[in-house]
């Protein structure tokens, strides 16, 4: 079985729900809500998708802002406010957020040495996080761009709970296309490591993951190769 078939088909199974051990750094009040770069302007909860066939495994352990690793790329910092559509929209605090996305490469850690993905990181936890949003609704996390693999088009995958561990959304983001967009810069710094360019690469529209729409769960992205890029991005989930 593929990648493909199996994204639709898992839903949210084998996600672990946690509780984290402590409290994320992202709880510093200073870090300001990202509202404004969200596309969708209802109070509605972003679509629902995939967790897909690499779940982080433990979450709760990997309480962290820096979730680079040992992997290598372009630098890309990630912004996302919570709100909370049970309450106008207004910003949920202490919400517990797990990201994880795949390497330049377009594989996923503690996964591999299969026929879905054949290199083997199951000893690694590399661009995979837990943070706890401030009272502004916020979590960061420094990562590197993520690549690509055949079927799906560029992602970070995010699993959100409220504060007692219940799950509330399991969600992607979306990143922009187009001519000069921050996709195609990037897949084709092949200096950065990025071989793949964009032959062969599934776009939004053609992403079966993303065949509900994407409208609201498109990331603003803003930066360079040379200065790295920042991503901010607004979910509305259930609080």
């Amino acid at each position: 079985m593929n990648r493909k078939d199996f994204l639709k088909g898992l839903g949210i199974a084998g996600v672990t729900i946690a509780l984290p051990a402590l409290k994320g750094c992202s709880k510093d009040d200073d870090i300001i809500s990202s509202d404004t770069n969200n596309n969708d302007t209802n109070c509605t909860v972003t679509n629902s998708e995939t967790a897909g066939p690499f779940p982080t495994i433990t979450p709760s352990g990997l309480v962290r802002t820096n979730i680079v690793g040992d992997r290598t790329g372009i630098p890309l910092s990630i912004t996302i406010t919570i709100q909370n559509t049970n309450n106008s929209c207004n910003p949920l605090a202490d919400a517990i957020v797990d990201i994880w996305h795949c390497d330049k490469d377009g594989n996923y850690s503690q996964y591999g040495g299969t026929t879905m993905q054949s290199s083997d990181y199951t000893n690694n936890t590399f661009l995979r996080g837990r943070q706890t949003t401030n009272t502004n609704g916020v979590v960061a996390f420094t990562s590197i761009f993520p690549g690509w693999y055949t079927s799906r088009a560029t992602h970070i995958h995010v699993h959100i709970y409220n504060s007692a561990g219940s799950s509330l959304l399991v969600t992607q983001i979306a990143f922009p296309e187009g001519s000069n967009s921050a996709v195609e810069q990037v897949n084709s710094a092949s200096n950065y490591g990025y071989t793949k360019g964009m032959s062969g690469y599934t776009y939004n529209a053609s992403d079966n993951v993303f065949s509900d729409g994407v409208t609201n769960e498109m990331a603003s992205i803003t930066g360079s190769i040379s200065s790295g890029f920042e991503l901010t991005h607004t979910i509305k989930v259930a609080g």
